[in-house]
C-alpha cells in the first residue's frame, strides 16, 4: 500500500500577524500534484486540520477544495481529528462522505470501523488504516474504562482497531494525533502534557505496519515504522530550521520504505541577533531581506526607531527584542540612588530607564529643566536632599 502521510496543516492560522491562507494554498496544490504524480492508493491527515475550533468560511472553503481535488486524483483520503479541531464540526456528515472516498474519523465509534484502502486504480484491497481521533483522557478514559492518561485511552483504541481488523494478512497504518516519548517539541504546539500524562511510549503503536502521527511541528522518525510528518508550513520562529514536507510510504507487512517529500516554501524564515549597525551592514544576511526575521537587538543603548530602521533592510520583520547587556553590579539602597540628584537629573535618569538606556538629548534636557523650574514656581513641593518627599512620586 502507498501512502502520503500529512498532518498539522492548521488552516486558518496566521503568523505573527501575518495569514498563511496563500502558505497553505500552495502546499495543498503541491500535495494535490503529488498525489496524482505518485499514484497514492490513500492520503492520510492526521489530525489538526483547522487551527480553530471555529474556522472561518474561507478556511472551510480552502478545505473543501483541497478535498475535492484529491478525491479526483483516484485516491483516497483519510482524515483524523486533531486537539484543535472540533470533532463534531469535522466530523459532520462523515458517514455520507464515505461513498466518495474521503474517511473522516473524529469520533471514538470509528475506532471500531478500520478503513479498508483499494489499490490505485484497482477494486482489490492493498491495505488498512486504523484511524485514531485525537483521544482527549479526561474524557475518552470513561467512554473506555481505562485511567485517564493519553498511555492508557491509546492502547485501548488501538486494541480496539486492531480487533476490528480481518484477518487477511494485508498492511496495516495507524493514525494517531499525540506526544510521543523520544519525540521533539516546537513552541507553536498546544501542550497536551500535564505531568507527565500526555507523554505516550513508542511502543502503543509498535503493532501497526506504519504509524503515521500528528501534533509535533517538526517532522520526525521514531522508527522506520513510527514517524511525525510535521506541519507543512512553518509556525513560529522556533521552526526557523525545519525542513517541511510530507511522507511518502510503501508498507507491506512488516516491512516500510518512505521518501520525504519537501513542501514549497511560501516564504523562509530568518533569526538575526547582533547590534543595529551591524546587522544593516552585514553583507551575509542579503537571504535575510525577503523573509520574515525575528530580530534581537543587544545595542548597549536601545536605538531610537528600531523598528523603521531594522525594516529598510529587512522589511519583512514580524518580531524585534531588545536585549541590552547587563553588566553585574553591587545593589544600593533607594535613598543612596538619590542621594545628592536633583529634580532634573531623576528626570534624565528615569527617561533613560524607560527608553532602554538612551537619555535626553539637549532639546529635551533643556525642556525637562523647563518643566521642573515651572513646577517649583507654582509652590509645587521640591524634592527633600535624601529622596524621600514627594516630588519623586510626581515624577512617577
Amino acid at each position: 500500500m502507498r501512502i502520503l502521510h500529512t498532518s498539522d496543516w492548521h488552516l486558518g492560522r496566521s503568523f505573527h500577524g501575518e495569514g498563511l491562507g496563500d502558505a497553505h494554498a500552495r502546499y495543498l496544490d503541491h500535495l494535490v500534484e503529488l498525489t496524482r504524480a505518485e499514484k497514492v492508493d490513500a492520503v492520510v491527515v492526521s489530525g489538526d486540520i483547522y487551527d480553530r475550533a471555529l474556522p472561518n468560511p474561507r478556511t472551510v472553503e480552502l478545505l473543501d477544495d483541497a478535498l475535492v481535488r484529491l478525491l479526483d486524483t483516484g485516491s483516497r483520503v483519510v482524515v483524523t481529528s486533531g486537539n484543535h479541531d472540533s470533532a463534531t464540526r469535522l466530523g459532520f456528515g462523515s458517514r455520507v462522505m464515505e461513498h466518495s472516498g474521503l474517511h473522516i474519523r473524529a469520533a471514538y465509534e470509528g475506532i471500531a470501523r478500520p478503513i479498508a484502502i483499494p489499490g490505485y486504480g484497482s477494486h482489490d484491497t492493498a491495505g488498512h488504516v486504523v484511524a485514531l481521533p485525537y483521544l482527549e483522557p479526561s474524557v475518552a478514559a470513561g467512554a473506555f474504562d481505562t485511567e485517564s492518561t493519553h498511555r492508557a485511552v491509546l492502547t485501548e483504541a488501538v486494541t480496539r482497531g486492531r480487533t476490528a481488523l480481518p484477518d487477511d494478512g494485508l498492511p496495516v497504518v495507524g493514525m494517531a494525533h499525540a506526544f510521543f516519548a523520544g519525540a521533539t517539541t516546537s513552541e507553536s504546539e498546544r501542550d497536551i502534557c500535564v505531568g507527565g500524562l500526555g507523554v505516550a511510549p513508542r511502543s502503543v503503536v509498535d503493532a501497526f505496519d506504519y504509524a503515521a502521527l500528528g501534533h509535533l511541528h517538526g517532522a520526525q522518525t521514531l522508527s522506520e515504522s513510527v514517524r511525525y510528518s510535521g506541519s507543512p508550513v512553518a509556525m513560529s520562529f522556533s521552526e526557523a530550521a525545519h525542513t517541511k514536507g510530507t511522507w511518502l510510504v510503501d508498507v507491506a507487512r512488516g516491512s516500510v520504505s518512505a521518501e520525504f517529500i519537501e513542501a514549497p516554501i511560501h516564504r523562509s524564515l530568518a533569526i538575526l541577533r547582533g547590534e543595529l549597525d551591524n546587522l544593516l551592514a552585514d553583507p551575509k544576511l542579503e537571504h535575510a531581506e525577503s523573509a520574515w526575521c525575528q530580530v534581537t537587538l543587544t545595542d548597549e543603548i536601545r536605538p531610537a526607531a528600531a523598528m523603521d530602521r531594522v525594516r529598510a533592510r529587512f522589511p519583512h520583520t514580524l518580531r524585534l527584542i531588545f536585549d541590552t547587556p547587563r553588566t553585574e553590579t553591587q545593589p544600593i539602597t533607594y535613598a543612596e540612588r538619590l542621594k545628592g540628584r536633583d529634580d532634573v537629573e531623576l528626570c534624565c535618569d528615569f527617561l533613560a530607564h524607560v527608553r532602554g538606556g538612551r537619555g535626553p538629548n539637549a532639546t529635551e534636557r533643556t525642556a525637562i529643566g523647563k518643566a521642573v523650574s515651572a513646577a517649583l514656581r507654582r509652590g509645587d513641593e521640591p524634592m527633600a536632599d535624601d529622596g524621600s518627599m514627594f516630588s519623586l512620586e510626581d515624577l512617577r
